[in-house]
């Protein structure tokens, strides 16, 4: 439980970076640090080798705009990556400008289209879903979306305010996963977690003031495993609403965990307690 403390467009021709005039700062366009509204026309900003190679091979995400270096462009080659459009070559410091200063773009850019929406009603009632109270960190919700993927999580559920858009550093610390896992984005988690409940999914909250450990605790197909906020926890609406309040019950000195490894531990447990087959 979480510590406490367009489509395709045609391609354009830009000027090589050894032709960018000085002393006019960064491009204007995009940015991956930046939290624009959530909107069709806002692209998803992936940098990074595996975000990237997986958005190319992913025949649901619509690729805008490629700009890649030439190592990574021969890597891709060899790696039998078909591209959708046309890349922009260029030397690995054009990408960096376009990227907060301690990014990790390795030699690929890419802008694309969001992914289709997931609504709340067609997520399966099967398996296992993560709902995020407020958890903000991108880095942490990449990591957790991480640990969705391997565990074959069917959705992650998290608000449209008090969380990171899936593009930049979310979709980096993911290393590909939002490829794989579907984001449901809901106006009102107490209200979505009741929806869950009324389609027969069994609601467990994490926390480490739960009433029970998580190994010990009843859990049954589907299950939603809710996480609290980096330093609040669940907030007293979201544990009203949780059929069971569970613990990570650890044997050291330190009892609670960042959310993102409580994530990965309780689906460990989860997935061990309903017999689902482990990655």
């Amino acid at each position: 439980m979480p510590d406490k403390s367009d489509h395709k467009r045609p391609f354009r021709p830009r000027a090589p970076a050894s032709r960018m005039q000085p002393g006019r700062g960064r491009p204007r366009g995009p940015r991956s640090d930046r939290h624009a509204p959530r909107d069709s026309d806002t692209p998803v900003i992936l940098y990074g080798w595996h975000p990237v190679k997986m958005a190319l091979e992913n025949p649901q995400r619509q690729i805008r705009r490629l700009i890649v270096t030439e190592n990574a462009l021969r890597r891709l080659a060899e790696d039998g990556v078909t591209l959708p459009l046309e890349p922009e070559i260029v030397r690995p410091d054009a990408i960096a400008t376009r990227l907060p200063p301690d990014a990790v773009h390795q030699g690929l850019y890419a802008e694309a289209d969001p992914l289709p929406a997931l609504t709340l009603d067609t997520v399966p009632a099967r398996g296992l879903v993560l709902a995020l109270d407020q958890v903000t960190d991108p880095h942490n919700v990449g990591a957790i979306l991480r640990s969705a993927a391997a565990f074959a999580c069917t959705a992650i559920v998290t608000t449209a305010r008090h969380s990171p858009e899936a593009t930049g550093v979310l979709a980096k610390s993911a290393s590909g996963a939002l490829e794989h896992v579907p984001f449901v984005t809901v106006q009102n988690l107490a209200r979505a977690l009741d929806a869950l409940r009324q389609r027969g999914f069994l609601v467990v909250g994490l926390d480490s003031e739960g009433d029970s450990d998580l190994a010990a605790t009843p859990l049954a197909e589907p299950l939603v495993l809710v996480l609290g906020a980096e330093g609040k926890g669940l907030r007293q609406l979201t544990r009203s609403l949780c059929d069971h309040v569970a613990r990570l019950d650890l044997p050291g000195a330190i009892k609670s965990l960042n959310v993102s490894n409580a994530a990965a531990l309780s689906l460990y447990v989860a997935a061990s307690r309903l017999g689902l087959r482990l990655p």
